[in-house]
Order: C-alpha cells, then sequence, then structure tokens
C-alpha cells in the first residue's frame, strides 16, 4: 500500500501527542518493510530532527514539508476544506490525518487518529481556541473520515457518543510506549529535590487537576517528609496555585533521561486527571516499576487495570487518602511496583503498527 501520515505533531515536545506522534513515525520507519509511506510535515519556524529526516529518505519513503503556520493550514483546511492532500503527496490509498487539521481528499481513504474528545466532554477544561479548532475539524472527520482509531475503548465510546459516526468505522488500537532507558544518573538537586518525593508527570492545564493534588498532599502527614513533584510544560489557563510550601515543586519541562531517573527514584507517581485519551506517563511510569495511583475515570481505569490504585479525582480526602496508603504499606507498593512492570508490557509499537496495518489493508 502506499500510505501518507500527517506527523506535524512530532514538533510539540513535552506533549503526549508530540510523543505519540514521534514513537509512531519512529516506529513505522523501524517495522514496516512492507509499504510505501509518505510522511507529511507542516511548520512555519520549527523543523523535523535531522536524524529522523535522513532515516524516512534513507529507506527509501518520501518527505513533503509545507513550511506554513498551523493557524493557517486549520483556516485553509478545517474552515475553507481547500486545497487536496494529494496535491501534496501524490496518489495514496491512505492518507492518516493529525490532531489539528483534516484536509479534503478526492480519491485517498482518510483514517483519522483521535486520542480524545475532552474538547467536548469537558469543554470548561480546555482552551476556546482548541475548542473551536476541534469543533471544525471534527465536523469534517464525521462527513469525511473511512476509518477511525481511538487509542482506548474509553475514547471509542466517546467517538461514538459525540459524533456522527458509526461505531463500526471505529477501532481501539492501544498505542505503543517505547522501552525507556537511563543513560546517565541525576543529581536531583538540581531540581530542588531533597527528600523522598512523590511524583506526577503532565502539561500544567485546568484537566489535569494539579490544585486537587496539591490540596491532596497538604492534607496527607506526608508533606513534611516528603516533596511533591510536579513534571510539566505550562499550558493554557489560569490555576490559581498559591504554592507556599517548600515542598512542592514545579520543573517546567524535564529533558527525558532526567525524567527517566525521575520515574526510577521516586516513590509513588499520581495521575489525577479529570479525561486522558490514554495517558502516556502512567504507562512510563510502570515500566520503571513506580507504584502509581490514578484517577478512576476515562481511559485511566483500562490502561492501569489491576496494576494500580484508584481514587476520585474531584474528592481531594479520597485522593489524600489513597498516596497515604499506598506510601504508608510497603506491601502494596512492591505489588502495584511488580504488576505495573508486567502490565507495561501490554504496550507495544509492533502490536500497534500490525494492527493499524491490518485494519487499513482489510478496509482498502
Amino acid at each position: 500500500m502506499n500510505l501518507g501520515i500527517d506527523i506535524s505533531q512530532l514538533a510539540y515536545k513535552g506533549t503526549g501527542v508530540g510523543r505519540f506522534t514521534t514513537e509512531l513515525t519512529e516506529n513505522i520507519l523501524k517495522y514496516d518493510t512492507q509499504n510505501s509511506w509518505t510522511f507529511f510535515f507542516s511548520s512555519f519556524r520549527l523543523e523535523i530532527p535531522e536524524s529522523l529526516k535522513k532515516n524516512i529518505l534513507s529507506k527509501g519513503h518520501q518527505l513533503v514539508k509545507l513550511s506554513i503556520p498551523p493557524t493557517i493550514l486549520s483556516l485553509l483546511w478545517n474552515r475553507f476544506h481547500k486545497l487536496n492532500i494529494e496535491r501534496l503527496t501524490g496518489n495514496l490509498d491512505w492518507f492518516i490525518t493529525s490532531d489539528w487539521t483534516e484536509p479534503p481528499t478526492k480519491k485517498v481513504k482518510k483514517a483519522t487518529i483521535i486520542h480524545d474528545l475532552v474538547f467536548l466532554r469537558y469543554p470548561e477544561t480546555v482552551s476556546k481556541s482548541i475548542i473551536k479548532t476541534q469543533t471544525k475539524r471534527m465536523r469534517w472527520v464525521e462527513k469525511e473520515s473511512d476509518f477511525i482509531i481511538t487509542d482506548s475503548n474509553s475514547t471509542k465510546q466517546d467517538v461514538t457518543k459525540f459524533l456522527k459516526i458509526k461505531s463500526d468505522i471505529v477501532k481501539t488500537i492501544y498505542p505503543g510506549v517505547n522501552p525507556l532507558k537511563i543513560t546517565s544518573d541525576v543529581d536531583l538537586s538540581k531540581y530542588k529535590i531533597t527528600k523522598k518525593f512523590i511524583l506526577t508527570v503532565g502539561k500544567l492545564e485546568p484537566r489535569k487537576n494539579i490544585k486537587r493534588l496539591i490540596d491532596a498532599f497538604l492534607l496527607t502527614r506526608l508533606n513534611k517528609e516528603y516533596q511533591l513533584v510536579i513534571v510539566g510544560m505550562k499550558g493554557w489557563g489560569k490555576m490559581n496555585i498559591n504554592n507556599k510550601s517548600n515542598n512542592i515543586i514545579f520543573t517546567d519541562y524535564v529533558p527525558d533521561n532526567d525524567l527517566y531517573n525521575l520515574y526510577k527514584k521516586s516513590s509513588l507517581f499520581v495521575f489525577p486527571s479529570l479525561w486522558e485519551g490514554f495517558g502516556i506517563p502512567l504507562v512510563e511510569a510502570m515500566q520503571f516499576g513506580c507504584p502509581s495511583v490514578i484517577s478512576n475515570t476515562s481511559s485511566l481505569k483500562e490502561i492501569g487495570g489491576d496494576a494500580v490504585i484508584r481514587f476520585d479525582p474531584y474528592d481531594v480526602k479520597d485522593m489524600a487518602k489513597k498516596i497515604e496508603m499506598v506510601i504508608r504499606d510497603k506491601k502494596i507498593a512492591m505489588l502495584l511496583s511488580k504488576k505495573g512492570k508486567i502490565r507495561s508490557k501490554m504496550f507495544q509499537w509492533k502490536r500497534y503498527l500490525d494492527e493499524l496495518i491490518k485494519e487499513l489493508k482489510k478496509r482498502t
């Protein structure tokens, strides 16, 4: 098959969609020797890493770059719906669309990856610009997409609930998460970490529920002997966090090797999100055997399975209780660590790619 995919989102480092796109691209190049790929990348200022560019071309695939701001491309494709994708890529059997824009096609079939529908389920936790863009984009997904891939059954249910899309063209395929390796040790004092610590990872925006996590941490009896380390770049919206504790640390963006050290050295991973389409940080934490407590909502229940402890993300007392329980009970922590390592092996990119290509062939 001649397949195309929009990889523009890999430019956004530090985001879940950015990591998904980067790892999917790397693993297409690693595992698929049967199909021809056209990788489409659109950005005005950002560039594809040179090593990835060389890898694409050395494998005999095509790379198409469009130097245009994402806001302009969104206007062109999501609003006016002009410029068929094959005018840029040539003829294809399938084109896999990105998380941001939905191009028109003439004869090419379209597959769309939907990571989540948070903008419909919890619009108050999403910026107005995202709601506007995604609303326009989903109008074309409803009309034109021949196949929808979701990261979880939770998102699949949302697709059939909120969009005018029949369930028979929607398929859940769990993404892979690359095996993580620590290449060197990190002196945690560079992040002002001087004690045992509890870790959370994610972009800082309302749906990540960081304010309630801080309130829960301060409610526990752990807040003097432990630190709460919050890793993630600032997203949109005001969080109204008044941080008066030296034991609460915001690191901003952390390089991969440093992040892996934080997973490895933390006493507990907490994922308090109100809603997630998948939740890459949870799988990463499980890879390193970090015991995890998570929200009992959305995809997190199916991703974590019996390898996690769950809490109500709206209930600060419940969150505090579960955090303290796992920290204090070493047997529970060790069991979660062991189960998490095993469960993390479910999320393999080769499995994802094999399933994706099988479905595209079946629907061609």
